[in-house]
């Protein structure tokens, strides 16, 4: 039977420890999502100019709280981390699940960007 590493630690400083972490490197996550939108929209900006609409944006908006929503996927895997025997080396690596989430999101930002919605703001 394995045993918890800190069995004094309570759930409630484990979820403040993760909101703690988390939740401030959200803000950077979403900088860099608004830097794949920018960067998208200077690439193509021939192609978008004068097909821009409420829709378009709309769709945006739709991805930034999707994007938000899959951050929260962090959650999933600190917490169970944090309650295990591996925590203590778990908050020193942690920073590459982050960074991980954050290039995923990127990708997925981009692919979507030009697979989704630039072929529905032309459309094609």
């Amino acid at each position: 039977m394995m045993t918890h590493a800190h069995p004094e630690i309570s759930i409630h400083e484990v979820l403040s420890d993760a909101i703690r972490y988390w939740e401030p490197r959200r803000a950077l996550y979403n900088l860099a999502l608004v830097g794949v939108v920018g960067a998208f929209a200077v690439s193509f900006r021939t192609h978008l100019r004068g097909h821009l609409s409420f829709e378009s944006g709309m769709a945006l908006l739709v991805l930034a709280v999707l994007a938000n929503a899959c951050y929260c996927a962090a959650y999933v895997a600190d917490v169970p981390m944090q309650l295990s025997v591996f925590r203590d080396a778990w908050r020193r690596r942690r920073w590459m699940l982050w960074l991980f989430g954050v290039l995923f999101g990127v990708a997925l930002a981009w692919y979507w960007l030009g697979d989704e919605i630039l072929p529905a703001i032309l459309g094609k």
